[in-house]
């Protein structure tokens, strides 16, 4: 049975999110841009060129249903490779709309249709309503840690990434909801500087959040919110991820636009509590960070997807600098056939991955 708070927050997350039914019809709300959303001239330079190109395998990960979890949905993926495996873990939603996770693990990208998933609600500490997962080894602790939506941020910790049973009860990250976060905060995610942990999050309102506590006193002391990044809703939307970039002092920030269809615009910062500016050529639709306007699909893949969405970039690594190697760029996303229009829970999400495409330079 769901419980009466579980379908409240499902039926906000669906009002929010439901934007094949809701965005359509109506405007969505302009937020003026200001100088964090803009191009500015002492944008920290990229170590790699834009335009991107990226090409796409076919599906790689499909919902699978058991005799308790009728799954018509596998989304919001984050995933490390460790212990020569891939560990994913993602968001899975079934036939009566319910949101929880799912965990899987393989060796190959070419096994991860035959993985075997572990559904997340199965540990009882993580049963109900727990989505858009993150996932990094905080060396501090020596645990991993799983950050996710409950709808409040909500992390849990374990000593091994492969036994999803071991994850412990969640915690909250704030003792109440903070007076500067937005009325629907989604899509938590985390990295660390050399002195800070920071959560960022998104709220579907043109607006980027961060939040900020010292390495020695997390997961505790989050101070409230702020806003980073801001600009037009259909821009600044949702399913944002930041990321170190290797061999350098920039930082990465990817946020999900809304539409036409869903792709990723980019900004750059020297600090994580710095400003974020724009990347040139990877901020629009007709020239995004990712999208389907700079997507191909691999030779005799039929392309699946016009969503480039909610995902996560290949990581060097799996701790919590979240560093990506600019020579190896891949991003790990959801897509979904774009003919199968209905309500927001009930999209036939799967997961395919992004390589870009050196021979197109």
């Amino acid at each position: 049975m769901t419980s009466p708070l579980f379908s409240w927050f499902a039926v906000m997350v669906l009002i929010s999110r439901s934007v094949l039914l809701a965005s359509a019809a109506e405007p969505a709300t302009q937020i003026p841009l200001t100088t964090r959303s803009t191009i500015r001239a002492d944008t920290p330079k990229l170590p790699f060129s834009t335009l991107l190109k990226w090409k796409s395998t076919d599906i790689l990960i499909k919902p699978i249903s058991d005799e308790t979890h009728n799954i018509v949905s596998v989304k919001d993926p984050t995933v490390v490779r460790y212990d020569n495996k891939w560990h994913v873990y993602a968001t899975t939603a079934n036939t009566q709309g319910n949101w929880s996770m799912v965990y899987l693990s393989f060796a190959d990208w070419a096994d991860a249709a035959n993985a075997k998933p572990y559904y997340i609600d199965s540990n009882p500490n993580l049963r109900g309503y727990h989505c858009a997962p993150q996932v990094f080894y905080f060396r501090p602790h020596k645990k991993w840690y799983l950050i996710f939506q409950s709808q409040q941020p909500q992390y849990s910790t374990t000593d091994d990434i492969s036994k999803p049973e071991t994850w412990t009860k969640p915690q909250d990250f704030f003792g109440t909801k903070p007076a500067s976060a937005p009325r629907l905060w989604i899509d938590y995610w985390m990295i660390c500087d050399d002195t800070h942990a920071y959560l960022f999050f998104t709220g579907d309102n043109g607006r980027v959040y961060r939040s900020r506590t010292r390495i020695e006193d997390f997961p505790r002391g989050m101070s409230d919110p702020e806003i980073c990044i801001e600009g037009p809703r259909n821009d600044v939307f949702e399913g944002s991820m930041t990321y170190r970039i290797k061999g350098t002092d920039t930082y990465l920030t990817l946020v999900e636009a809304l539409s036409p269809a869903r792709y990723y615009r980019a900004w750059t910062s020297n600090t994580l509590d710095g400003e974020w500016t724009l990347v040139p050529d990877a901020d629009t639709w007709q020239k995004p960070f990712a999208g389907i306007n700079n997507v191909t699909f691999e030779d005799g893949v039929a392309p699946w997807t016009r969503d480039i969405s909610h995902g996560e970039l290949i990581r060097d690594g799996y701790d919590e600098t979240l560093t990506i190697d600019p020579k190896n760029l891949q991003f790990f996303y959801q897509g979904r056939d774009p003919a199968i229009n209905i309500r927001y829970d009930q999209l036939p999400y799967r997961l395919g991955l992004l390589t870009v495409d050196l021979s197109s330079k």
